[in-house]
C-alpha cells in the first residue's frame, strides 16, 4: 500500500462504534494524525446486529454523563458532518411495577434533572394516554424519558468515520492488527499484514476480540482483559397496521417500552416491533478453549436463534402490549455481546503499561459511544477527563478477576439487566475470590461479607435469629436485620473496644536516594518525619483530587504507602509512573492484613498482648510484638476513636485476632465504620474524594503547601483557585431523612433551585442522626443554612453544619 501511514499519533484498533467516535473526537481536539485499524468491515464486530438503543437512563452518575452526551451528539451529528442518519428520539416508557422501582426511578430522575434531562414521573393512566396499545392494571407507576430513543449502529459508525477522515484521520480496513512492540521511550509499535506504525499511544477498542487483544500488553506489563460474550437474541415482527396507522397520525414512533421488572424492552421497528429480552435463562459463549473456542473471525456473523429460552418473556410482552400477538415473527438476531463483570465498559489507561488505552467491553456501545469517544479522546490528550470516570476505569479490577469469575458475573449480570443496585445488597456470584487469613473465625462470629476490590470483608455481624437472606436486603431503607446490629457494633466501639479485619488495604513499600523528593514533587502537601504518618493527596493538572494516601515514613528515603482496597492498581500506576529510577515500589498488599482496633479501652486491651509503646501520640507508629508475632502498630482510627491499625504478615493474623478477641474487643463490620467516619467527615475515595472536585472545594486546604519549591501536578491551578475563591465548597448536613439516608449524587436544593449534590450518606449512631456529606455552592456553606435533600423522590430538611467533625469535635477522644 503506498499511502501506508508508517508514523501516527495514536493507533485504535478496532472499528466499531467506539473505536470510530474516538478516532472522531481525537481530531476534534486536535490530533488529526491518528489512525484506526479494523481487521474486516466497519461495524462487523457487535456493532452491526445491534439494536441501536439510546437510552439516558442511569443510576451511575457517570454512565448517566456519557450517554446524555451521545443523545446531545446524535441531535447534530449528521448535518454536523454531512452523513445522513436515522435517529428517533421517541421517548421511552419505563414500567414499575413495585415501589421500590418507584424509588429507582424517582432517583434516577432526580440525578437526569441535574443533567438537564427532562424526564417526568406519570402515573399509569398518563401512559396509557400516550401508549394506547399498553396494559398498565398492575404498574404502580411509569417513567417518562423525552430523549430515549434509537439510531441506525452503521449509519452512527460510517457517520463518526466519515467526520474523521475530513479531518485528516485514516481508517485501514481489512487491516488486522496483528501484535504490539513496545520502544525503549515507552512508544509504540502496532504490527500488521500490510507494514508497521510507530505511534505515541494504543487503544484497544477490539470489542468481543479486546481479550485476545490485550494478550499482547502482557509482556509490558499488562494482565488478562477481564471479560466474557454473551449471547442476546432480540426478534422482529412482522408489519402491525395499527402501528403504522398510530406512526402516520402522530408523524413519529410510539415511544419505546423497558418493561425493567419482567427484563425486556419492546420498540417500534419499521411498522412492526423489536423484542429485546434479557433472559435470567441465558447463555454464555466462547467460555472454552476446547468445545467452544472463539474463531478466528466471526465478522458479521450470528448464532442459531433459541426462542425456548425467551418464551415467557416473550408471552409476558405480548399481555403487556396485546398488539404485539397479532403478529407473526419475521426474524430472529442473535450475536455476541461482550460483557465486563460489572456489565459496564473498560475504558482509561491500561494497567500497568504506559501510553495504552483501553476502550472496549461495552455492552450498550451504541448508547455510550458518543460520549465514549470523547472521554477517551480526553485521556489521551489530556490525560484527564471532564467528569470522574472511576465507574468504568479499567483499574478498578485487579488480580482476582480470573475467567471463572468473569464468565460468573457476566451471566449474573446479563440475567440480571435492569436489576436494582440496593444499597446493602451484595451480588452472589464469584465470591471468596480473595481471603482474609481470619476469614473463617469471622464468618463463625456471624460475619456477612461484602467484597471490596474482590477481598471479602465483614459488612455486619448477625446473631442468631437474624434474617440474613438475599432478600431481606432488597430495599433502598435502612432498616433491616443489620440496623439493631450496627447500632450495637458503634455503641461497643464507642464505650469498649471493637476489631475489624481489614483485609485488602492496598499498601506500597517504596525504597531508595530520591523517593522523598519525588514524592515532594507529587503530593500536594508534607510528608511526615521518621516515625510519623499523614495523609497525602494527590492532585490532576486541574488540581482536581486523584487520590488520597497515608504516608508512613520508615526512613529517609523509606516509606509504605497505604491506600483504599479498590484504589490498588490505580495508586499503583501513579506511584510507579512518579518514582526515578533507583526507586523500587513494590506492591505489599496480599502478604499483610490489617485489624482495626478502636475504642476508649483498646489501650487497654492492648497492654496486655504487646511491648509497644502505647503512650506515643496520636500518628505515630512502631515496630512491636503484638501476641508474640512481629507487627507494626500504627496510631491511627478511621473510627474516630483511640485506636490502632495493626498490620501483620497474614500467617500471624490468626493468633492476634484471636488474643484481641479473647483479650475484651467485640468485632464490628464496614457498615458500622462507614457509619463513624461519616460523623468525623472523613471522606471515601471515589465518593468524597473524586477528580468531579477540586482539592479546595473539597475542604482540603490545609493539606496543600503552596509555598514548597516543587511544582507538584495542579499547583498552578490551585494557585489560581485560591485567588479567585472556590465555586462549590464541602459541606456537612444533618438531614431529617425518615427511612432511607442520601445515596450519592443526591441533589441538594435550596428555593427550589439545584444548589449541589451529596457525595456520601447514612445514619451517624453516635450522634444519633442521618448525615450527608457533600459539594454545595460556596454562599451556602454556612452554619446554619437550610436547604433539602432529595432522597428517592421526597425532599428532606437539611441543616450545614459547623466545619468540624459531628463527634468530637476537638479529637479529644482520638488523642486519649
Amino acid at each position: 500500500m503506498s499511502d501506508f501511514p508508517t508514523k501516527a499519533r495514536v493507533v485504535i484498533i478496532g472499528g466499531g462504534v467506539v473505536g470510530a467516535s474516538t478516532l472522531y473526537h481525537l481530531g476534534k481536539k486536535g490530533w488529526t494524525d491518528c489512525v484506526l485499524l479494523e481487521k474486516n468491515e466497519l461495524t462487523a464486530g457487535s456493532t452491526w446486529h445491534a439494536a441501536g438503543n439510546v437510552p439516558t437512563f442511569s443510576t451511575s452518575w457517570a454512565i448517566m454523563n456519557m450517554q446524555r452526551y451521545s443523545t446531545e451528539l446524535y441531535e447534530r451529528l449528521g448535518e454536523e458532518v454531512d452523513y445522513p442518519m436515522n435517529y428517533h428520539q421517541s421517548g421511552s416508557i419505563r414500567l414499575a411495577h413495585t415501589k421500590e422501582r418507584m424509588q429507582e426511578f424517582e432517583r434516577a430522575m432526580s440525578m437526569g434533572r441535574y443533567q438537564g434531562i427532562d424526564m417526568e414521573m406519570w402515573t399509569p393512566e398518563q401512559a396509557k394516554e400516550n401508549y394506547p396499545f399498553l396494559e398498565t392494571h398492575d404498574l404502580e407507576g411509569v417513567l417518562w424519558d423525552p430523549s430515549d430513543g434509537d439510531i441506525d449502529p452503521a449509519q452512527l459508525t460510517q457517520a463518526l468515520a466519515k467526520g474523521a477522515r475530513d479531518m485528516g484521520q485514516k481508517i485501514i480496513r481489512f487491516c488486522p492488527a496483528t501484535g504490539v512492540t513496545q520502544k525503549q521511550d515507552k512508544t509504540w509499535i502496532v504490527h500488521t499484514d500490510k507494514g508497521d506504525i510507530e505511534c505515541e499511544k494504543v487503544v484497544n477498542a477490539a470489542g468481543y476480540y479486546a481479550q485476545r487483544v490485550g494478550e499482547w500488553f502482557k509482556p509490558y506489563g499488562g494482565r488478562t482483559v477481564p471479560m466474557m460474550v454473551m449471547e442476546h437474541q432480540y426478534l422482529l415482527t412482522e408489519q402491525i397496521d395499527e402501528v403504522e396507522a398510530w406512526s402516520k397520525e402522530h408523524g413519529g414512533k410510539l415511544p419505546l417500552i423497558r418493561d425493567v421488572d419482567v427484563s425486556y424492552y419492546l420498540r417500534q421497528e419499521k411498522n412492526g416491533y423489536n423484542l429485546g429480552p434479557y433472559e435470567p435463562n441465558c447463555k454464555g459463549h466462547w467460555l472454552s478453549s476446547t468445545d467452544d473456542k472463539m474463531p478466528d473471525d466471526f465478522s458479521f456473523q450470528l448464532w442459531q436463534e433459541d426462542l425456548d429460552r425467551i418464551e415467557d418473556i416473550v408471552t409476558d410482552a405480548m399481555e403487556r402490549v396485546p398488539l404485539m400477538a397479532t403478529s407473526g415473527v419475521s426474524s430472529v438476531i442473535n450475536g455476541p455481546i461482550p460483557y465486563a463483570p460489572d456489565g459496564l465498559p473498560l475504558m482509561g489507561p491500561m494497567p500497568g503499561v504506559e501510553n495504552a488505552f483501553e476502550a472496549c467491553v461495552f455492552t450498550f456501545g451504541i448508547a455510550q459511544g458518543g460520549g465514549a469517544g470523547k472521554v477517551m479522546a480526553e485521556w489521551i490528550v489530556d490525560g484527564s477527563t471532564e467528569w470522574d470516570m472511576w465507574a468504568v476505569d479499567p483499574r478498578r479490577y485487579t488480580d482476582y478477576t480470573d475467567q471463572d469469575y468473569c464468565d460468573k458475573k457476566g451471566m449474573e449480570v446479563y440475567g440480571n439487566e435492569y436489576a436494582m443496585h440496593f444499597p446493602q445488597h451484595e451480588w452472589p456470584a464469584a465470591r471468596d475470590k480473595k481471603l482474609s487469613p481470619v476469614h473463617d473465625k469471622v464468618k463463625a462470629l456471624g460475619g456477612q461479607m461484602g467484597a471490596y476490590n474482590g477481598w471479602e470483608r465483614a459488612n455486619w455481624f448477625a446473631k442468631d435469629g437474624d434474617d440474613t437472606s438475599e432478600e431481606a436486603t432488597h430495599t433502598w431503607g435502612r432498616s433491616g436485620p443489620w440496623e439493631q446490629r450496627i447500632k450495637e457494633e458503634v455503641e461497643n466501639v464507642r464505650d469498649n473496644c471493637g476489631v475489624l479485619d481489614l483485609p485488602g488495604f492496598s499498601r506500597f513499600m517504596l525504597k531508595g536516594e530520591g523517593a522523598a523528593e519525588a514524592l515532594r514533587g507529587l503530593v500536594a502537601g508534607g510528608l511526615p518525619k521518621v516515625g510519623r504518618i499523614n495523609l497525602v493527596y494527590i492532585s490532576d493538572p486541574r488540581g482536581r483530587i486523584l487520590t488520597e494516601m497515608s504516608c508512613l515514613r520508615l526512613g529517609e528515603d523509606e516509606f509504605v504507602m497505604i491506600t483504599a482496597a479498590t484504589a490498588q492498581w490505580h495508586d499503583r500506576d501513579i506511584l510507579v509512573q512518579a518514582m526515578p529510577a533507583g526507586v523500587t515500589v513494590e506492591d505489599v498488599t496480599t502478604t499483610r492484613d490489617t485489624l482495626i482496633v478502636t475504642g476508649p479501652k483498646s489501650r487497654e486491651i492492648l497492654s496486655t498482648l504487646t511491648d509497644a509503646d502505647l503512650s506515643l501520640g496520636w500518628l505515630t507508629h512502631q515496630a512491636a510484638t503484638v501476641a508474640g508475632k512481629p507487627a507494626h502498630l500504627v496510631r491511627v482510627s478511621f473510627a474516630g476513636e483511640l485506636g490502632w491499625e495493626v498490620h501483620a504478615l497474614n500467617d500471624d493474623m490468626p493468633a492476634i485476632y484471636d488474643a484481641v478477641l479473647d483479650a475484651g474487643a467485640k468485632p464490628f463490620g464496614m457498615y458500622a465504620l462507614n457509619s463513624m467516619r461519616l460523623e468525623k467527615g472523613y471522606r471515601a475515595w471515589k465518593g468524597d474524594l473524586s477528580t468531579d472536585y477540586s482539592l479546595l472545594e473539597g475542604g482540603l486546604g490545609r493539606f496543600v503547601k503552596l509555598d514548597k519549591p516543587q511544582d507538584f501536578p495542579g499547583k498552578a491551578a490551585i494557585q489560581s483557585e485560591k485567588q479567585q475563591g472556590v465555586k462549590k465548597s464541602f459541606a456537612t448536613l444533618i438531614i431529617e431523612a425518615g427511612n432511607a439516608d442520601a445515596p450519592y449524587m443526591s441533589c441538594i436544593w435550596k428555593d427550589g433551585e439545584i444548589v449541589g449534590e451529596t457525595t456520601s450518606g447514612g445514619y451517624g449512631h453516635r450522634v444519633n442522626a442521618s448525615i450527608a456529606l457533600g459539594m454545595i455552592k460556596a454562599e451556602h456553606a454556612v452554619e446554619g443554612t437550610e436547604l433539602e435533600v432529595e432522597i428517592y423522590g421526597e425532599k428532606h430538611r437539611a441543616v450545614v453544619q459547623k466545619d468540624q467533625p459531628l463527634w468530637d469535635p476537638a479529637n479529644e477522644r482520638l488523642r486519649a
